[in-house]
């Protein structure tokens, strides 16, 4: 489904270790993917619960929430760490971190469920995101909640040369990118559980 071929995966016998090994990976590379992957999994879960999701959905979600940015072990410290804005071919390189998360757990079939976020979260529903350019319904559903809540904390987190956005210039980013960036039904769910208080905000920066 998602392509052929993977690299080996760190870890060796169960899928925890292997998810500890993945996570203290994607640590070492970038310090704050950790807490990153922590509130966009928080805020995808409380969008998810809006939309009817339970048991082995949410089960999922948690994991490839976890694992969304994993790709980015492939990427060089000094993109992930550049200060300033990146240029064409580092942006390329930080933009093939999808599917260089694919290749890396797509062997590993215990975390196979986590495929469809690491892989289409930076999707646009209008059809010009990355990395398959897919639009609308054609994106997994995994993949257009969690680039909502991916997109969330990007904008709500500092960055050195942008103040981060108050959570509620976010959410009107958001509101207004319905349609365009994001599915319009989970944007009215996340939404939701903004102005219910269940969505957290915040963090370091993250390279996208």
């Amino acid at each position: 489904m998602y392509g052929k071929g993977s690299t080996p995966a760190p870890g060796t016998s169960t899928p925890v270790v292997r998810l500890a090994a993945f996570a203290t990976a994607m640590e070492i590379c970038d310090p704050a993917l950790g807490a990153h992957a922590a509130r966009v999994g928080a805020n995808a879960e409380v969008t998810a619960l809006r939309l009817g999701w339970d048991g082995e959905q949410l089960e999922a979600l948690r994991l490839g929430a976890a694992l969304h940015d994993v790709g980015k072990v492939n990427v060089r410290a000094e993109v992930l760490a550049k200060p300033g804005r990146l240029d064409d071919r580092e942006l390329a390189e930080i933009r093939a971190h999808p599917v260089e998360g694919l290749w890396l757990i797509a062997g590993v079939a215990s975390l196979r469920p986590a495929l469809p976020y690491v892989l289409f979260h930076h999707e646009r529903w209008d059809g010009h995101g990355y990395p398959t350019r897919r639009a609308g319904s054609a994106i997994p559903v995994e993949g257009r909640v969690l680039a909502v809540a991916d997109a969330f904390d990007a904008m709500t987190s500092g960055r050195p040369y942008r103040r981060p956005l108050t959570a509620d210039q976010a959410a009107t980013e958001v509101d207004r990118c319905g349609g365009t960036q994001f599915d319009p039904e989970i944007v009215q769910a996340f939404l939701a559980a903004l102005d219910a208080g269940e969505i957290v905000s915040g963090g370091a920066a993250v390279a996208a």
